[in-house]
């Protein structure tokens, strides 16, 4: 998927990382309990903090000692199974598999080849996580097509494109409680159209190469693969928008055992994440957690 929505490790506490690592290795389990070996190759950072936001107000978390693939002979510390954790594991696969069904349609040769075998190993676990979440399976094929039409006029509006994606991950609120529902759908909607302008932004080169539309080099008129400060001071300007509103709405959420970490995310690691990608020296490391940097010897 993306993995954009990660934090800033350095700036994390031992304890505050710990958990987090914790959590990213408990939704790893749950999707391997849920769906299989299929639904532990989708696992990324986007939808461990939705699950943090979703856990609602526990004051703690339920720990287990388990062991994963990368070094199986060592026991590690992961979030016991929750109800935040299986959701979070449903809606990722949900969203996979509409991904890759849309990047088949999209895409051509060996990329289109690739997106259709994801489809294909994600087709039994997506359909036990639709039959479970009907209202969110249907929410993301409603936001994903309406996307591809305006993909297919080549729309110029970034904010009529980035609104149909946002407003997906904004639908997955309605698994919160009530009483923090609303202000949930407004962090997820912005945190959602910044995963979508950020992507791409990201994928200038490679969607120019290929012929394929561009939400950003429409918006901008980019005559090249390479974006100019005008463009880079526009892009930043709208995300760090968004970013100030997601701040915002994450004040409004009740305090929770995840609050350190998922303010971390939101004031820190979106933030680094968006300048990284405007320089063009962002990585989205796959399956690899953030690693908190070791200290000199004079402690700096």
């Amino acid at each position: 998927m993306f993995g954009y929505v990660r934090p800033l490790a350095p700036e994390l506490k031992v304890k505050e990382f710990e958990r987090f690592r914790a959590c990213y290795c408990g939704l790893c389990h749950e999707l391997g309990r849920e769906y299989g070996a299929a639904g532990r190759s989708i696992l990324n950072y986007d939808f461990v903090f939705l699950s943090m936001l979703l856990w609602g107000g526990r004051d703690s978390c339920d720990y287990c000692q388990r062991r994963c693939l990368p070094g199986f002979f060592r026991k590690k510390c992961v979030c016991a199974s929750a109800p935040a954790l299986t959701v979070a594991a449903g809606y990722s696969v949900i969203l996979a598999y509409w991904k890759a069904v849309d990047n088949r349609d999209d895409s051509r040769g060996g990329r289109r080849l690739l997106a259709a075998a994801v489809r294909l190993l994600l087709k039994r676990p997506y359909r036990k996580a639709a039959a479970r979440y009907p209202a969110f399976d249907r929410s993301v094929w409603e936001r994903l097509d309406a996307l591809h039409r305006l993909e297919a006029e080549s729309c110029a509006s970034l904010d009529r494109a980035a609104d149909q994606f946002a407003r997906l991950l904004a639908s997955a609120s309605g698994a919160a409680g009530e009483e923090s529902r609303r202000a949930l759908e407004q962090l997820l909607y912005h945190v959602g159209r910044i995963v979508y302008i950020a992507d791409a932004f990201a994928d200038l080169r490679e969607d120019r190469r290929a012929g394929r539309y561009n939400p950003v080099a429409v918006r901008y008129g980019l005559a090249s693969a390479e974006a100019d400060e005008r463009t880079k001071a526009g892009v930043r300007e709208t995300l760090l928008s968004s970013v100030d509103l997601a701040a915002a709405a994450l004040a409004l959420l009740p305090k929770s055992y995840w609050t350190p970490v998922t303010e971390n995310i939101v004031l820190l690691g979106l933030p680094d994440m968006i300048d990284r990608v405007l320089a063009g020296t962002y990585v989205t490391a796959g399956k690899r957690l953030p690693k908190r940097p070791q200290l000199s010897q004079n402690g700096e």
